[in-house]
């Protein structure tokens, strides 16, 4: 299944160059933080952190698992879900505990056993290497994360849903990190999990594409081309 020589490659974030665990008991933790401070903007006593946990940050998964092709205003959508469960907190508050829980996330991340040594690879060899992923979070704290993990050192680019506004399979979320890396649809690889928005999308503008399984939700069906893991991606080039 070896492809054509190739300029560029780009990669889904989470589900093939990292993995997350849900980090619950330091979701609580950061929770029971911030409850003094609830209480003190609420007027009342604040909800106990699993109440939070279950009625506000949980539902919140919606939000990253949606195949709308609009980008939520991730903040927005985060201050609704407060005060739906009863909780307004004025904003300057509320951006303070969205930062402290995304640096859960932060915390919880591993990066793919094979991800370091293959994006090495592709840049000994002069290909250029990006990340190009759905994600509604605040763009400096999605940023943040790829720098703590340390895979902002071994890309040339990195484009998050929410910059665009758009998501996978929008057209302009991959014209986004193609433009970014300098590279062709037709000379440029994408990897992923995902068939939608890792293969169909990338498929529709003229990219390559492979599905890695690994990580993988659900396994491509039959005619999509699929890799095991990244260490198997050099083999393609």
């Amino acid at each position: 299944m070896r492809m054509p020589a190739i300029d560029g490659v780009l990669f889904d974030y989470g589900g093939t160059l990292v993995t997350f665990a849900y980090p619950t008991d330091d979701l609580l933790r950061v929770m029971r933080g911030f409850r003094p401070r609830l209480q003190t903007a609420l007027g009342v006593p604040a909800p106990e952190a699993e109440a939070i946990l279950s009625d506000v940050l949980l539902p919140l998964e919606e939000y990253v698992e949606s195949i709308s092709e609009d980008e939520v205003d991730y903040m927005d959508a985060y201050r609704e879900k407060w005060q739906r469960a009863g909780l307004r907190l004025p904003d300057d508050l509320l951006h303070e505990i969205l930062d402290a829980e995304q640096q859960c996330w932060d915390r919880a991340v591993e990066v793919d056993p094979d991800a370091v040594r293959v994006l090495a690879w592709l840049g000994e060899r002069g290909v250029r290497r990006g990340i190009c992923s759905n994600a509604p979070f605040p763009p400096a704290m999605m940023h943040r994360q790829v720098h703590s993990n340390g895979l902002d050192q071994l890309v040339d680019a990195v484009v998050f849903s929410s910059e665009i506004g758009r998501r996978k399979p929008a057209r302009e979320v991959y014209e986004a990190a193609l433009e970014a890396i300098g590279t062709e649809p037709g000379r440029t690889m994408f990897v992923g999990d995902r068939v939608r928005e890792d293969y169909e999308g990338p498929r529709a503008l003229g990219m390559r594409a492979v599905i890695v399984t690994a990580h993988a939700h659900d396994a491509p069906p039959d005619g999509v081309p699929a890799i095991k893991s990244l260490a198997e991606l050099p083999s393609l080039l």
